[in-house]
């Protein structure tokens, strides 16, 4: 695989694709210090794990950086970053940006503007280049999806609305319902863990009393993953950085995405196109 004639036709020093990466770079350096001064424990994942492993960093045409930890260690470190983030960086959640309501965290650089063509982001607080941070949570697919179905209902609301004032008032109350009493009900029924143990309890599964982790209720997001591939965490080089991984990457990202080791039909790939402003 020649990495370099990858970097020159999709994201060549200088391009408006790299320097998106590399203020997402700027931004996980940042939450990789934070989480390991707390001890909180986090992994690389989706595309930006496949970028590790099978470029030591980005995917030359990927746009998105993902990582995902535990839903404990997620609560926590929401907390912490309310205090700890720089300046030139913010939390959103529905608790900081009131149009946001999204089940998942972004952590935002305000030295930027990116524009995703969606018309809702148009209405978020702060619009800058950004980090996806997802909690993860055990729990059965079917209870996953049947939660999913509260995030297709905010969407249709969504798109049937012409005023997006009135949408985004009524898509939050949705969101506010739903996470407010519907999920904390729902995870009554749960088995807990205390995630600083790296050791999910076994919840079944296909591998035979494996634990299957999924997104958090509310993500639109299911393929399981197994806890089993993902704890003790180990660390794989991104981007000259060392960033915590699942110590079984492999089997992690093959039960996902199959061969993910071939590259696919270069001739297929277009990156996405987003309006980007990087202040320096």
């Amino acid at each position: 695989m020649d990495h370099q004639a990858l970097r020159q036709r999709f994201n060549p020093d200088g391009s408006q694709l790299r320097k998106h990466q590399l203020r997402m770079l700027e931004i996980l350096v940042v939450i990789d210090k934070i989480c390991r001064k707390h001890q909180i424990p986090y992994w690389l994942s989706s595309g930006t794990l496949i970028g590790a492993v099978r470029h030591n960093g980005f995917i030359p045409w990927d746009d998105d950086l993902d990582i995902e930890m535990m839903r404990n260690d997620y609560l926590r470190l929401l907390e912490v970053l309310t205090k700890e983030l720089p300046d030139w960086l913010a939390l959103q959640t529905d608790e900081t940006d009131p149009n946001y309501f999204f089940f998942y965290a972004k952590v935002r650089d305000r030295r930027s503007l990116l524009n995703e063509g969606n018309n809702y982001d148009r209405m978020w607080k702060d619009q800058g280049i950004y980090i996806d941070i997802f909690p993860m949570e055990v729990h059965p697919i079917w209870l996953h999806k049947f939660t999913e179905l509260s995030v297709g209902h905010m969407y249709k609301v969504w798109r049937k609305s012409k005023d997006d004032a009135k949408a985004i008032k009524r898509v939050r109350r949705i969101f506010n319902f739903n996470n407010r009493y519907v999920f904390p009900f729902l995870r009554r029924f749960l088995p807990s863990h205390d995630s600083s143990t790296q050791s999910p309890p076994p919840y079944g599964g296909a591998r035979g009393g494996a634990t299957l982790l999924t997104s958090g209720m509310g993500i639109p997001y299911h393929n399981p993953r197994f806890a089993e591939d993902i704890f003790p965490l180990a660390e794989h080089v991104f981007e000259g950085y060392q960033f915590p991984v699942p110590h079984d990457y492999d089997h992690h990202l093959r039960c996902i995405y199959g061969d993910y080791t071939q590259l696919p039909d270069l001739d297929t790939i277009h990156p996405h196109v987003n309006h980007i402003e990087i202040y320096d």
